[in-house]
Parts: C-alpha cells; structure tokens; sequence
C-alpha cells in the first residue's frame, strides 16, 4: 500500500486512531535539521525515527488514509518573527481536530470539538508566540495529500520539498486586520515562562 514495505504498513495499521497516531508522533524525536533544511518522506521518518512538524504531519496524514479517511494538511503562517507550522486535520462526527508535532508543549492534538477550520486554528492563536508577542496571522484550507501521490512523496529517500512549495502558493486567510495587530497584548511573563518548555533539547 503507497509502496510502503509490510513492515512500514504494520507500524502504521497499529496507530488505528487519531489519538494513537498523536502518540507515535509525539514519541518522535525532535529533528532540529543539523544537516540543513528539510521535508523528509513518511519513509524517511520511520527509518529516522525523528520528524519536525511538517514531516509528522505527513506521517499523520499518510496513516489516516491507511485506515480509510482522508490525509488532510492545513498550513499556518506566522509574521516574519516567527516560523510556520503545519498540521494534520480529521473529522469525527462532523467536527474538527488535528494531530500536531511540536517541540512546545502546546502546538499540540486537538481533539474533534471544532466546527470549522478556522474556529480549530484559532484555538492555537493565543499560545503561537515569539517571546510573548502573539504570531500567528493566516491559514489556508484543508490539502488532501492524494494530490501528491504522482510524486512519490510517502518513500522517496529524499526530499518532498514539492509540499512545502505548493502550500506557500495557495490561497491563505488572514485572521486579524491592521487594528488587531497593532492591539495585541503581550503574554504575561510567567505564560511566557510555561509556553517556552521544550520536550526535546537541541544537541
């Protein structure tokens, strides 16, 4: 199945929920991409056994499909600050919730309680920050990942940089205007100080 070998398919056949899916990622070593930037395959990911967001949300998105539902990605942009993220989304009972890679310990799972994709990015508004200054500015909608199935982004040995790229170029949606921007309030100092905790630290 997507040219993944048995053993490949069994790891993944295993995390047959959404909530398992989160804890195998999560169970991922942080990749801090010592040798360069990179958008590695789901492939890559198991034999690495490491994974940023954007890998771990392919690796999600991947293992949705195997179990019947559709692999969906959402890209959230922040300012110039601050960096990226990217998630993997589904829908149990008509509602939205993601599976999510983060070295912080609140970019993380969400569970199904959201109506809309925007109504779930906003629960990460408040906790997306750069030394206390809220970041985060836009979205785009839901990417089936099947669009990239001709590219052979789930085993490639290399880079998938094609995602990546095709998710700065669709349509985003911003979630604040000029006033809003300019009335953020900074986070407190001991939110500051709770946010900032990593799980992984760089070597």
């Amino acid at each position: 199945m997507f040219g993944l070998t048995k053993e490949e398919e069994g790891i993944l056949k295993k995390l047959n929920s959404p909530r398992k899916i989160q804890d195998f990622v999560n169970n991922l070593s942080m990749n801090f991409e010592p040798d360069g930037d990179s958008c590695r395959s789901p492939r890559m990911v198991l034999k690495t056994n490491n994974a940023h967001c954007i890998e771990a949300a392919l690796l999600a998105s991947l293992t949705l499909r195997i179990h019947g539902e559709r692999g969906l990605i959402v890209d959230m942009v922040a300012n110039s600050k601050d960096f990226d993220h990217v998630i993997a989304v589904f829908q149990k009972n008509k509602k939205w919730g993601a599976i999510s890679k983060s070295n912080h310990a609140v970019l993380r799972y969400r569970e199904p309680v959201y109506r809309d994709i925007r109504e779930l990015i906003m629960s990460y508004f408040h906790e997306y920050h750069d030394n206390g200054i809220k970041t985060l500015r836009r979205f785009s909608l839901p990417v089936n990942v099947s669009r990239f199935d001709k590219l052979n982004w789930v085993t490639r040995e290399g880079d998938v940089w094609e995602i990546p790229e095709y998710l700065t170029e669709i349509k985003h949606f911003n979630i604040l205007n000029r006033n809003q921007i300019c009335s953020l309030r900074k986070l407190d100092e001991i939110e500051k100080k709770a946010m900032n905790v990593v799980e992984w630290e760089t070597n």
